[in-house]
C-alpha cells in the first residue's frame, strides 16, 4: 500500500535549469532515469517541478528559485548558471548541483570532501583532463603548433585549467593563444584575434557560456578549416571535430543518488561533492571531411563514439 496512505509524504523535487527546455532535455531525462533506477516514479511516489530559463536570464532564474522555495520543495536540483544564481537565495533547502566549474572557488561548498553547506552534487571540472585534450588534439593533427584557447573568464577554476593546459602544451612544444570571453560579442572578437594570430587549431573549455554558443564555435572552426577540440560530446554533436571529457548523461543520472540519500535523512553538508568517473572520446568524421582532415587510424580506434 505504501504511498497510497494519506499519512505518507510524497517528496517534491524542484529542477531549475539555466538553459531552455530543449537544451536541457537530455540532462533532465538522465536524472529521471536515475530516479527510476532507485524506485521513484513520477506522479506516484515523487513529484518533479521543472523550470527552465535561458542562461543569461539571471533575474528570472532568481525569481523561479524564490518560487520553488515557496512551493516547499524538499530538494532543488540545479545546473550551470542557475547554481550560482540560487546560492544567496536558497539557504534552508538542500541543493544538488551539476556544475562545470570549481564549486569551492565558486563558494558553493567549503571543500569537495565536506561541503559544510546546503549545497552538494557533481563537479565536471577535472584539471587533469586539460593536458589530455592537448595530447589528443596533437595526436589527431600532428602538424598543429599554435592553438587558440577560448574560455569563459568568469568561470570558477578556469585559470587553473588553463595553467594545466600550458604545462601540457610546453611539453609538446605547442604555442597557446589565450582568448577569454564572457558573451557572444566577445567570442566574435576572439575569432578575429584567432585569425590574426594564425592559430592552427581551436580548443574550447567547457562551461555554460561556451556550451550555449557551441554551434557558432563549431561553425566558425569548420568554415576556417580549423581542427577543434572541446570538453563535452554536446559540442561535437553540434559540429565540432573532437571532444574528450565526462559523460554528462552519466553525471546527471548520478544526481539521483544524492537526492535519494537526502530523502533518507543524510545531510547535504556531509555528502561529498563527486567528480565524474566515466569519460568519452568522440570524433566527428563528417566535420573532419569538411575541413579536409584525415584522422590517423590509431586515434580513430580509441574513440568511444564516431559521428559519420
Amino acid at each position: 500500500m505504501g504511498y497510497t496512505q494519506q499519512t505518507t509524504k510524497i517528496p517534491k523535487v524542484g529542477i531549475l535549469q539555466s538553459a531552455s527546455a530543449e537544451a536541457s532535455r537530455g540532462n533532465v531525462e538522465a536524472f529521471q532515469a536515475g530516479l527510476r533506477e532507485l524506485g521513484y516514479e513520477e506522479s506516484k511516489n515523487i513529484v518533479l517541478v521543472l523550470e527552465y530559463r535561458a542562461a543569461e536570464d539571471r533575474n528570472q532564474i532568481a525569481a523561479l528559485a524564490a518560487e520553488l522555495s515557496h512551493l516547499r520543495v524538499d530538494v532543488i536540483v540545479t545546473q550551470g548558471t542557475a547554481t550560482r544564481v540560487v546560492k544567496p537565495i536558497i539557504t534552508n533547502i538542500p541543493v544538488v548541483f551539476a556544475f562545470s566549474g570549481d564549486p569551492v572557488e565558486a563558494g558553493f561548498v567549503d571543500s569537495l570532501a565536506r561541503p559544510a553547506t546546503n549545497f552538494t552534487g557533481m563537479s565536471f571540472m577535472a584539471q587533469d583532463l586539460a593536458g589530455k585534450r592537448i595530447e589528443l588534439l596533437k595526436e589527431a593533427v600532428p602538424r598543429v603548433s599554435r592553438i587558440a584557447i577560448i574560455s569563459t573568464r568568469t568561470h570558477p577554476g578556469e585559470k587553473n585549467e588553463f595553467n594545466e593546459t600550458q604545462v601540457a602544451a610546453r611539453g609538446l612544444k605547442t604555442e597557446l593563444q589565450y582568448l577569454p570571453v564572457t558573451n557572444f560579442p566577445e567570442i566574435d572578437s576572439a575569432f578575429e584575434a584567432l585569425v590574426k594570430h594564425r592559430a592552427e587549431a581551436m580548443l574550447t573549455f567547457p562551461d555554460a557560456v561556451t556550451l550555449f554558443y557551441r554551434s557558432q564555435l563549431a561553425d566558425f572552426a569548420t568554415k576556417r578549416k580549423l581542427p577543434s577540440m572541446f570538453g563535452w560530446k554536446q559540442y561535437v554533436d553540434a559540429g565540432g571535430l573532437i571532444s574528450y571529457g565526462p559523460n554528462l548523461d552519466e553525471s546527471f543520472r548520478r544526481l539521483a543518488v544524492f537526492v535519494d540519500k537526502i530523502f533518507k535523512g543524510v545531510n547535504a553538508a556531509e555528502l561529498p561533492v563527486e567528480q565524474p568517473t566515466k569519460f568519452e572520446f568522440v570524433i566527428n568524421l563528417k566535420t573532419a571531411k569538411q575541413i579536409g582532415l584525415t584522422i590517423p587510424p590509431n586515434v580513430l580506434a580509441r574513440a568511444d563514439k564516431v559521428i559519420k
